[in-house]
């Protein structure tokens, strides 16, 4: 098969089920139930409760109807036989690891993850189209934890294509993400920092004010300038006396640079459920799925037993017919929904133990110094899937430890070498990175070179722009801007 063009029309590749099984292995543990139900209730060929053990005649009568519906998807979740490669590997064997003690061990973290939903609650007073609603409702998703889009809008186009079928450009994308920029909290969907604070102050109470007015000038013509802190030039350029530059300083310096860290009372705290659990046996660590992750889940038996009644009859009625047909349908979808929800369960599992094999030091301790370099290449190949399908369980997924909860993500990193010819986790060497940062003359900041010859005496053989990527990813701002302000 050809690689699927995510320019390309969906429908032309996959179908509704195999796009709701790629979504279903992404849904995190505690979005999980509010999904089991949504199936259940407009499912009534979907149960939940133990699989009942039906008589043999009647489970081959069952199984060799579903076998005679030619021109339907078989009932079996056979997932090899319609991804492509883009999608391959997420075949799976067995039933999971289910341990029903685990109901009482969950350890929830905080997470400010309502912003979206709010977001979402904004978007719907607006009047838009059902497309254009769900071209910002691809916007919205885009925000990141602090408020920032900074996925290209090229990329969320292709997503559109991709995951709705709707083609859209640059020009309806940008024109919808104007209206989310006037959402609450103010500067939110910025796709920069400079977009931020001049979209929070261009909302200010009083936009004609000296001092407002001055300050967007400042970030529309000298921002490069303003990041540097090189106030005597912006004061030249824009012909301001010292007073007008210090009240326009201070009022950017109060602006929100993290919008969607604010509380405004727009975000309320809610709780990330863990999707593993990891126990410490004796020496000998132990992961199981949470078990909400493993609901129970089955076929109904009366309608199981409807669809053979039904199907030895006499099919000559229409009306007969379709009531057949419509038991089949519903059969066929519970079956389905149950072979994804035991798939996804073995894919999750398998991810896990490879991580947990790979990272066995940091699980025993949980010293981050024992972090091996991991990329997801590392893993798709232990367990013989796609780099796609670990992607999407470490993207959404988190397990407890008894030295916390961390994301999975946490676990993956670049590798750096030293003197002695050994790669180190870069989360190592971020590490060092902000004790030093911590540690430094305010007065007197380290500078990206002065930090790099100190990594280097370390023992990490690292470059000045690898620094500097590392000081961004931890938000540490550059040696001037570490300085108090005028």
């Amino acid at each position: 098969m050809q690689k699927l063009n995510l320019s390309q029309s969906l429908s032309q590749k996959l179908s509704p089920q195999q796009i709701q099984f790629i979504k279903l292995l992404q849904v995190p543990t505690a979005e999980l139930d509010t999904r089991i139900e949504e199936e259940l209730e407009i499912n009534p060929a979907l149960e939940e409760g133990k699989d009942e053990e039906p008589e043999q005649t009647q489970e081959d009568d069952f199984e060799d109807s579903f076998d005679e519906d030619a021109g339907r998807d078989d009932h079996e979740l056979n997932l090899d036989d319609y991804l492509d490669d883009e999608y391959s590997g997420y075949k799976m064997q067995g039933d999971g690891n289910y341990n029903p003690d685990e109901d009482d061990r969950e350890i929830p973290i905080s997470s400010q993850a309502s912003l979206h939903e709010q977001l979402i609650t904004q978007l719907n007073f607006l009047k838009l189209d059902e497309r254009q609603k769900i071209i910002g409702q691809q916007l919205i998703g885009s925000i990141e934890n602090d408020g920032y889009i900074r996925r290209d809008l090229e990329a969320i186009i292709n997503d559109l294509a991709f995951s709705q079928n709707i083609e859209t450009d640059i020009d309806e994308m940008e024109e919808i993400l104007r209206k989310i920029q006037n959402f609450d909290p103010a500067g939110i969907a910025a796709r920069t920092l400079q977009e931020c604070l001049i979209i929070q102050l261009e909302r200010k109470e009083h936009p004609d004010d000296p001092a407002v007015m001055n300050a967007l000038l400042i970030l529309q013509d000298c921002f490069e300038e303003f990041t540097k802190k090189h106030y005597s030039k912006i004061q030249k350029r824009l012909d301001l006396d010292e007073e007008q530059i210090k009240d326009s300083i201070n009022l950017i310096t109060r602006l929100n640079p993290k919008p969607g860290g604010t509380s405004d009372g727009l975000v309320r705290t809610q709780y990330i459920i863990p999707d593993f659990i990891l126990t410490n046996v004796g020496g000998k660590l132990e992961v199981s799925l949470n078990s909400r992750n493993a609901p129970e889940l089955r076929i109904s038996r009366s309608y199981s037993e409807m669809f053979d009644a039904y199907d030895k009859s006499d099919k000559k009625d229409k009306k007969l017919k379709d009531t057949v047909t419509f038991v089949k349908q519903k059969l066929d979808s519970a079956k389905w929904f149950i072979d994804a929800i035991k798939q996804r369960q073995n894919t999750l599992l398998r991810t896990m133990e490879a991580i947990l094999d790979y990272q066995k030091e940091f699980f025993i301790d949980g010293d981050e110094t024992n972090l091996r370099p991991m990329i997801l290449k590392d893993i798709a190949e232990r367990i013989g899937m796609d780099i796609s399908t670990v992607s999407r369980v470490a993207n959404s997924k988190a397990i407890q430890t008894e030295f916390g909860v961390y994301p999975l993500k946490y676990f993956f990193s670049e590798g750096i070498a030293t003197d002695s010819g050994e790669d180190v986790s870069n989360r190592e060497v971020k590490s060092v990175l902000q004790t030093m940062v911590d540690g430094e003359d305010k007065k007197r900041p380290l500078s990206d070179d002065k930090l790099v010859k100190m990594l280097n005496k370390l023992g990490y053989n690292i470059a000045r722009r690898t620094v500097a990527k590392y000081r961004e990813q931890l938000q540490i701002p550059v040696a001037r801007l570490r300085k108090e302000l005028l």
